[in-house]
C-alpha cells in the first residue's frame, strides 16, 4: 500500500528513506534505519520485525542479501509482504511477495533502491528512480523528495494519498532529519513544507546535538545563533514568508 525509496548519499554517507502512501502514518512503521549501519524499508503487508531485527543484521556485518532473505526465509507471510535492504557499503538487495496486491514490484541502481505495491503502474517506480538519477546536483533531502514527487506525479498509490515521512541518518544511531505527515490530503507537498521549516531553525541546532566522537556536543550556540539570525533577515528583506506556521522566535 506504499512506495518507496532507500538511498546512500554518496558523497557524505548518509542515508535517507522516503515513503508515501494512502495509509495513516506509515513513517511510523516504514523506515528503519542507522548511521553506519545501513536503511530498512519494509511494507505492503508490513512485518516491522523485517526493519527492528534487519537492522540488528546490519549492525553485526551481514549484507543487505543476507538480511532479505534471513527475514523472508523465516516468515510464511513473506508471500505479501515486500522490503528493501541498504547495508553500510552501500549494497542494496529487495524483495516483493507474489502476493502483493498489483502493480507491485522493486527496482535497484547504484546506490539506490525503489519498491512499491497497490500502484497505478510501473511507471510510478520507473519515474521515482529516474529522479533521483537525474538529479545528483541537489542536497540529498531535496533529492530524494524530488524523487518521491515523480513518483506521485506517475500515479503513485492507486487508492489516493493520505501520508508521507522523510528520514536521514548520518553517522548517529538517531536521525539528524525525521519528519512526517501522518494524515494530510496533500502529504508531499506538505512534507516538503516542513522540510523548509527544518532549514530555517532545526537542522542548524542539530548541528550541536552530542554524537558518538562528542558526547558533549557543541555546548557553545554563538555561531548557530549568527547563523539563523542571518537567515531570518535575509528572509525579511526579500519579503518571503515563513513557511512555518508558528510565531517565529526572535
Amino acid at each position: 500500500m506504499t512506495y518507496s525509496i532507500v538511498a546512500r548519499d554518496a558523497a557524505t554517507g548518509q542515508f535517507g528513506i522516503a515513503v508515501a502512501s494512502r495509509f495513516f502514518a506509515v513513517g511510523a512503521i516504514v523506515p528503519h534505519m542507522a548511521g553506519g549501519v545501513g536503511a530498512i524499508a519494509t511494507q505492503a503487508f508490513i512485518s516491522p520485525l523485517y526493519g527492528t531485527d534487519g537492522l540488528k543484521m546490519l549492525q553485526s556485518g551481514a549484507s543487505a542479501e543476507e538480511v532479505v532473505a534471513a527475514m523472508t526465509g523465516r516468515d510464511a507471510g513473506a508471500h505479501s509482504r515486500q522490503l528493501h535492504v541498504m547495508d553500510a557499503a552501500g549494497r542494496s538487495a529487495a524483495f516483493t511477495g507474489e502476493k502483493c496486491v498489483p502493480w507491485a514490484g522493486h527496482l535497484i541502481a547504484d546506490g539506490v533502491s525503489v519498491a512499491g505495491n497497490m500502484l497505478a503502474g510501473p511507471q510510478v517506480l520507473d519515474d521515482t528512480l529516474q529522479a533521483y538519477l537525474d538529479h545528483p546536483q541537489k542536497a540529498f533531502a531535496d533529492r530524494l523528495l524530488t524523487a518521491m514527487e515523480a513518483g506521485e506525479a506517475a500515479g503513485g498509490d492507486k487508492r489516493g494519498k493520505q501520508s508521507a515521512a522523510l528520514k536521514i541518518v548520518r553517522g548517529e544511531a538517531y536521525p539528524w532529519l525525521d519528519i512526517r505527515t501522518d494524515d494530510h490530503p496533500d502529504p508531499l507537498p506538505e512534507l516538503r513544507r516542513l522540510m523548509t521549516v527544518a532549514a530555517e531553525r532545526f537542522l542548524h541546532v542539530a548541528e550541536t546535538l552530542p554524537t558518538s566522537d562528542n558526547v558533549s556536543g557543541m555546548l557553545d550556540r554563538t555561531v548557530i545563533d549568527l547563523k539563523i539570525a542571518q537567515l531570518e533577515a535575509e528572509r525579511i528583506k526579500e519579503g518571503r514568508p515563513s513557511a512555518s506556521f508558528a510565531t517565529p522566535l526572535t
